[in-house]
């Protein structure tokens, strides 16, 4: 694949715990730009200390399992050979746990750093989608038919709560907190046009292109907040939840 997994990937295999090493990201996708980092999902059981690669020989932020959160997790942040190289730890007995729940239609939304909407549970299972494997196995995986429709239904709920609190917060005055939530929601409402689609979603740098929703990036250009609130509910279309909240 390249000088930096030949370099690395090698050694990261034969690390205590390790099951897997695959490629993601952009680069297991072709859609890597010239500056694109190098993005190695490292699959594990049990316990791993991620301290060990912090003596591959490159330089290193490394954190524990659990630092990063349930989704993220852990892993390093290194230097090989002049290039940005993430290397993500990933539990695969806590994976095929999420996958058994994605199969009956059950997820749970987590709040990661750099996203608005917070990443679902299953975005581990979009990961295994799209990565190459380098060395091991990993579980395959293909979108459930009952996580497409549960999926859709809660995602869209969620952006209709956003936009609702968007009122609340209009209301007392605070702007930057109505602005928030209507973009939350149009991330939210993202979330649910693509899994009604039946496609992962692994971040949120595409997703509003994804679903088709570019729209919102023009109406939170307008600078009058009651009409951006406007303008976002008629094009995110939301459920009535107005009923229901207390």
């Amino acid at each position: 694949m390249g000088v930096v997994t030949a370099e690395l990937v090698p050694k990261l295999a034969e690390l205590p715990g390790v099951r897997a090493v695959v490629l993601g990201g952009s680069r297991a996708q072709g859609t890597e730009g010239p500056d694109s980092d190098w993005d190695l999902g490292v699959y594990y059981r049990g316990t791993f200390d991620a301290e060990v690669l912090g003596r591959l020989g490159h330089p290193a932020h490394v954190a524990q399992p659990g630092e990063w959160g349930r989704i993220v997790n852990g892993g390093a942040w290194m230097s090989v050979l002049g290039q940005r190289v993430d290397v993500l730890l990933r539990d695969l007995d806590q994976i095929e746990r999420w996958w058994e729940d994605a199969r009956e239609g059950r997820f749970d939304v987590d709040d990661v750093p750099g996203h608005l909407a917070g990443l679902p549970t299953y975005t581990t299972l979009g990961e295994l989608a799209v990565a190459k494997v380098l060395s091991g196995e990993v579980p395959q995986v293909e979108f459930p038919s009952r996580l497409r429709e549960v999926a859709e239904a809660r995602w869209r709920w969620n952006g209709a709560f956003s936009l609702l609190h968007a009122d609340v917060h209009l209301a007392k005055g605070n702007t930057v907190g109505a602005v928030g939530m209507a973009a939350k929601a149009a991330m939210e409402t993202a979330h649910a046009v693509v899994a009604s689609h039946g496609e992962w979603v692994l971040n949120e740098k595409t997703l509003i292109r994804r679903a088709g929703l570019t729209e919102a990036d023009t109406i939170m250009n307008d600078r009058d907040v009651p009409t951006v609130l406007r303008r976002m509910r008629e094009l995110l279309d939301p459920p009535d939840v107005a009923g229901v909240h207390r």
